[in-house]
């Protein structure tokens, strides 16, 4: 087991089939967490639409573990937030491995790379769309996009701050695990999504996801949408086994943000490179998207994300410059 998969398994314990608990990272006796953790808004699936709440909104999307349907999960819904008069950003941060601009079929002349480097503005590299999407594309297969400097990330999210008046939404696509680019991207966004499906291993690193972001930077409040689920029930199912290890163990609050189905029509979309709510918008994986639109648009917003982006950011980095 190496990489992001180990730690992973170490930051989350034993979650799956049988008795949960925490190993202290020394070994030793078992220390639980205390169980104060809080569930939110189980029964919003299926609501009516609600009238958006005003205020820029940045959401964090974020799974433990890769193959969850992630980066599908940010392309359609940015679409389903356009198609509703939202103006979207989507910020490409899987800084190693980006795919989303190839997932919508577009082809960007110059990515966050050369943004970090200084060899151009965020504003240059924006391409458009569906729907009049906006993209900052990430670029692929440079590892030293894997393990960016304290500087280098604060010029970078300085850049995106400066975006803010104009749009309405911006989505954050991160790369899987735990790495230190992932929780740097998920801690300055206002919220978290975490993206699960019904798998254990899925379930764990999620866990793990969780708890790293709360023990070691204060996180408290995490969505948690199940992807790839075969009916509400599992959905359930799999969120409640989620939330009855976090209430034992960490001091959160996880919102059920819903589950979207497993659909054919997704493969078939991803084949042609497209957002498969807008090649099949009456199937049941797309309906599932709107749903999630419409409650996204009706959660509330902060009026200064985390007491100012820039003051965050700069705190966050205080340790790391290099």
């Amino acid at each position: 087991m190496t990489g992001d998969r180990a730690s992973n398994q170490a930051a989350g314990g034993n979650l799956i089939g049988g008795q949960q608990s925490e190993q202290p990272a020394g070994g030793g006796n078992v220390v639980p967490f205390p169980a104060r953790a809080t569930v939110l808004n189980r029964s919003g699936r299926g609501s009516a639409a609600v009238a958006p709440v005003s205020g820029f909104r940045a959401i964090a999307v974020s799974s433990g573990k890769g193959g969850v349907g992630k980066t599908n999960v940010v392309a359609n819904l940015a679409v389903a937030l356009a198609q509703r008069g939202q103006r979207v950003i989507v910020l490409d941060a899987d800084l190693g491995l980006a795919n989303l601009d190839t997932l919508l079929g577009l082809h960007p002349r110059a990515t966050m790379r050369h943004v970090i480097r200084g060899e151009c503005s965020l504003s240059e590299v924006l391409i458009d769309g569906p729907r009049g999407i906006r993209l900052v594309p990430a670029s692929s297969g440079f590892e030293d996009m894997t393990q960016l400097g304290g500087g280098e990330r604060l010029h970078l999210l300085e850049q995106v701050d400066s975006l803010e008046e104009e749009f309405d939404v911006l989505l954050v696509d991160t790369a899987a695990g735990i790495s230190s680019n992932v929780t740097f991207f998920t801690t300055a966004a206002q919220e978290t999504m975490v993206v699960v499906t019904p798998e254990p291993t899925s379930l764990t690193d999620a866990y793990a996801l969780i708890k790293v972001l709360s023990t070691r930077y204060a996180e408290r409040e995490f969505g948690v949408l199940v992807n790839m689920s075969r009916n509400d029930t599992e959905a359930d199912r799999t969120f409640a086994h989620l939330s009855r290890v976090a209430a034992r163990f960490l001091d959160v609050s996880l919102r059920y943000d819903g589950f979207i189905p497993y659909d054919s029509e997704l493969p078939e979309a991803v084949r042609r490179q497209q957002a498969v709510i807008e090649l099949a918008p009456r199937a049941p994986v797309s309906r599932a998207f709107d749903a999630l639109a419409d409650r996204v648009l009706s959660l509330p917003t902060e009026p200064r994300p985390k007491g100012g982006l820039q003051f965050f950011f700069r705190r966050l980095l205080e340790g790391a410059q290099p």
